[in-house]
């Protein structure tokens, strides 16, 4: 059985957008220095369940404090850019 690839299901969706986060945490030996951590994965606008589950998990098990996280989203492909092929050709 074939599976389809969820990745590109994800991004035919409407939904679902590529979701870019860059979080910046203090550094915990030096909390006067800010570190940047870019963070990235296929989520659903407007809420960003995938982001906020990754960002209680840092707030729950990371030592670093967050200092601010901005966030960008974007549709990777749109339905009138997909299309099905008539026909495929194997060249050997």
């Amino acid at each position: 059985m074939i599976k389809p690839d969820v990745d590109l299901t994800k991004q035919i969706s409407d939904r679902y957008r590529l979701t870019t986060a860059e979080i910046l945490y203090r550094m915990p030996d030096h909390p006067s220095m800010l570190q940047t951590y870019i963070w990235q994965e296929y989520d659903l606008c407007p809420k960003f369940p995938e982001l906020y589950k990754f960002l209680d998990f840092w707030h729950r098990d990371l030592d670093g404090p967050l200092h601010s996280v901005y966030i960008a989203s974007k549709r990777i492909i749109s339905p009138a850019e997909f299309g099905f092929t008539d026909f495929e050709i194997t060249v050997q």
